[in-house]
């Protein structure tokens, strides 16, 4: 099975998990920080680095891509089109941080991708076009660390 594969396997089987801010246990709860968190622990082992307290806002008053640079730090960036398996960053609004994630669950005409949205728990949503527009960056994950 492909690393991709893995990934979209593993994000999966946390869907149906609480929405809950700065978990990371699958079937507990979870925020789309930590469902990124338990797929990379399923995937690849501990996680690359420990993770700090952080507000719903992520830093957006301090105008701090921090989520963003993270992101940069532990993944691979993607050039090109998100494939299955990579790992999406959304700009909410217009001007604000980037500050949510999903995972690329399915490409072609019909993308879905994973993930937990307050108020919500982890779901396999369709990538329409409001969402695609708001990617910023996307990542594949590391075949090994």
């Amino acid at each position: 099975m492909s690393r991709a594969d893995q990934v979209v396997q593993a994000a999966r089987g946390w869907i149906g998990t609480p929405y809950l801010h700065q978990a990371s246990l699958k079937g507990a709860g979870t925020d789309c920080l930590g469902l990124l968190r338990g797929v990379w622990r399923e995937v690849l082992g501990q996680e690359p680095a420990a993770v700090p307290a952080y507000t719903p806002d992520w830093s957006e008053p301090q105008r701090q891509e921090r989520l963003w640079s993270a992101a940069r730090r532990h993944l691979l960036p993607r050039e090109g089109a998100p494939q299955p398996g990579d790992v999406l960053l959304f700009r909410m609004r217009a001007g604000a941080v980037a500050k949510h994630l999903g995972i690329l669950a399915q490409g072609g005409a019909y993308p879905t991708f994973i993930h937990a949205y307050s108020g919500h728990a982890v779901l396999e949503s369709p990538l329409s076009q409001p969402w695609r527009r708001r990617i910023v960056a996307s990542f594949a994950f590391p075949d090994e660390v």
